[in-house]
């Protein structure tokens, strides 16, 4: 059976094969990932039978405190009496919805839509706030569109030039790097920005290596030297923006000599990459999470996006603007419901038409949707408050090890009179709820996914969830029966929330109405925006106007500001997060395959062998790493690859080991973005 891996935005095709209960992975030769995948793909169905997987309802015990296993209609009714008792007491914006990237275009849409018209709370954000908001944030002020790539993945082969910022698909997307060798035996140059020496920089023919939190001075820099070599692109900026004058006052201050003292990076190294990019044929340059995951990332992204705009590259075949998103559905995820300021098909819920068109296809009054909720991190700081919600639904999120300042989340948690979490494993944040669901996983369910490349794909079900599993469409389904049966239900199988959310996308940015299950069954996916089921998709973005009233893109001057907590005395070292290789996200899934935790089984803390030898501290020793919030401890792992004034640990693990537990939960002003990669630290012998 042709399906997707349910990791990352890549969503590289496979096919499934089950012979005696055994499911197997095999190669399919999909677009994206042309027959490749990664240690995740190809182990992904471990996780089918997994010993621990939840096969029950599970409610806590207010005699033992334990978790004890319960049936489907005990659990249903203590989440509906809960939640009624919740909303008695303290009105009906007491109880939240926290969501994820990685639930399919069906689920995403049907929590939503449960949220504002079952539940009628304002209260909803999702996980990927952690990840794409501030990419996507820049772009819809500048394109007037979010889609991580406006243009098909086949570009970065064709790129001349390729500016990767802030991201290392060696670790994370490893098929991707297929397209990375294209372009480079094809003669183009791969020019890596990131603090560390990843295994991406390595392979790049030209690695910058800012101190964290300056990336907005690099690319201040880059568009500063563009300006003055006469690489930008006149014609182009006077025909398809506006708003340039101002940039190009701003940058007239980033001289080369003033962003190296500030980042670090050689001003010759920019001059480079300022030539390279300015007198390539087709260039493309990219962002990812560690330009992003800042308090000012929203500022980071769009000084990339300047710099793009004044090359004149976004629309043109081989060339352009994007950034690789990073769950599974990271993309359709945040189109259709579940943020917090956002309606189906990327409309805003402060729109007067946009919350007429959805309520009609609801089948409600506009005026019974709730306004705009909070973001994410907003939403988990106030949880158990006398301002915030008593009671939280979390489906597809583990925020105790995914959040910033994570020690503050989970006790936040603890405070809220019921939390109810739908899973298929038992996370962090599942054994601190009052009731667990067990859900079905991704081989068992039919639905739409979104990559990276806004190209809408199939996920089927091999072969049905275990008997007392059910799917989350089904769970959303059962409750709203409960508490608000005199409205008409969503239905809870997937073609049928898929036809709805089609309905409810039509004439939205992100336009789905065109799309059917059968028209992507005949070809590789169907790229939005899709209006005409007998019309064109979308492949290629920008061609002729950009998604703004008068199809101009737009500038916006920018300016780099530091870090919102700078190193000091106390805590004298920078500290940034990612990705490795063999784990996913808070590891809920990859810690428990056995393949993946001989690869990486424990977290770690990367230190330069100089700042270790200052240290006293040894490869393999564990060491303690203490901000102003908390403190986690790991083993010391010893490389030249970093920077000796920072400090870097994966954040896949929980309890000791939680990166996490350390991170900044300062937050950028306009995507609510927490400031992940950089904060101050101290390190010492645990």
């Amino acid at each position: 059976m042709a399906t997707h891996c349910p990791y990352c935005a890549l969503q590289c095709g496979m096919v499934l094969r089950e012979e005696a209960d055994t499911v197997s992975v095999l190669p399919r030769d999909f677009p994206t990932n042309r027959g490749g995948l990664c240690q995740k793909g190809w182990t992904s169905t471990d996780l089918l039978g997994h010993p621990e997987r939840l096969t029950s309802p599970l409610l806590r015990d207010p005699a033992s405190g334990e978790l004890r296993p319960a049936s489907w209609d005990a659990a249903l009714d203590r989440i509906a009496t809960g939640l009624r008792d919740v909303r008695e007491r303290h009105g009906r914006d007491a109880v939240a919805v926290f969501g994820g990237g990685g639930l399919t275009n069906e689920k995403a849409y049907a929590l939503g839509r449960f949220a504002r018209v079952v539940l009628g709370t304002r209260f909803i954000d999702y996980n990927g706030r952690f990840c794409m908001s501030s990419a996507a944030a820049a772009g819809m002020r500048a394109f007037g569109v979010d889609r991580g790539l406006p243009f098909p993945l086949s570009d970065l082969g064709r790129a001349d030039t390729l500016l990767l910022v802030g991201a290392n698909p060696a670790e994370t997307m490893p098929p991707l790097m297929r397209w990375l060798t294209e372009q480079r035996e094809r003669g183009g140059k791969l020019i890596v920005v990131d603090p560390r020496v990843t295994a991406t920089a390595r392979q790049a023919d030209l690695h910058l290596q800012p101190l964290p939190g300056t990336d907005l001075a690099v690319a201040s820099a880059l568009l500063h030297i563009a300006l003055t070599e006469g690489y930008v692109d006149g014609d182009y900026i006077a025909t398809r923006t506006t708003g340039f004058p101002a940039v190009r006052r701003t940058v007239a201050g980033w001289w080369p000599a003033r962003a190296e003292a500030l980042s670090g990076v050689p001003v010759a190294d920019l001059e480079e990459t300022a030539r390279a990019l300015g007198t390539a044929e087709r260039a493309i340059i990219l962002t990812a999470r560690g330009a992003e995951q800042h308090a000012k990332g929203v500022d980071t992204v769009t000084g990339f996006v300047n710099l793009a705009l004044a090359l004149g590259l976004p629309g043109r075949p081989g060339s352009g603007y994007g950034c690789l998103t990073g769950q599974g559905n990271g993309q359709g995820g945040r189109e259709h419901g579940q943020k917090a300021d956002q309606l189906p098909g990327y409309r805003r819920i402060d729109d007067l038409q946009a919350r007429a068109h959805v309520a009609r296809v609801w089948g409600v009054s506009a005026d019974e949707l709730p306004g705009p909720g909070v973001p994410a991190y907003q939403l988990l700081d106030s949880l158990g408050t006398d301002q915030g919600p008593r009671a939280l639904l979390v489906f597809g999120s583990n925020p105790v090890v995914s959040a910033p300042r994570a020690a503050r989340v989970e006790g936040r948690l603890r405070d809220l009179d019921l939390l109810v979490v739908a899973d298929f494993l038992l996370s962090e944040t599942a054994a601190l709820a009052d009731v667990v669901l067990p859900t079905a996983q991704w081989a068992e369910e039919d639905g739409t996914m979104t990559n990276l490349e806004g190209r809408v794909l199939r996920r089927r079900a091999l072969r049905p969830p275990p008997p007392d599993v059910r799917t989350d469409l089904e769970i959303l389904t059962a409750l709203s029966a409960r508490l608000r049966p005199s409205v008409r239900q969503s239905p809870d199988d997937p073609r049928s929330v898929f036809a709805e959310l089609r309905r409810a996308s039509a004439g939205g940015i992100a336009d789905y109405a065109g799309i059917s299950w059968e028209r992507i069954d005949a070809t590789d996916g169907v790229f939005w925006p899709c209006p005409d089921g007998d019309g064109p998709d979308s492949p290629r973005m920008f061609t002729d106007r950009f998604a703004t009233a008068d199809g101009r893109a737009r500038f916006h001057p920018v300016e780099h500001r530091p870090a919102v907590e700078e190193v000091c005395a106390d805590y004298p070292l920078h500290f940034t997060t990612g990705r490795v290789l063999a784990q996913y996200q808070s590891g809920t899934q990859t810690r428990r395959v056995a393949a993946l935790r001989r690869a990486a089984p424990e977290a770690f803390v990367e230190l330069h062998p100089d700042l270790a030898e200052r240290l006293g501290v040894a490869d393999g020793v564990p060491v303690r790493v203490a901000s102003r919030r908390g403190e986690f401890q790991a083993p010391a792992r010893l490389s030249p690859n970093i920077r000796p004034d920072t400090v870097f640990a994966p954040f896949h693990w929980g309890g000791r080991a939680r990166a996490n537990s350390v991170t900044n939960d300062a937050v950028d002003p306009i995507s609510g973005m927490p400031e992940f990669k950089i904060c101050a630290v101290r390190v010492e012998k645990a």
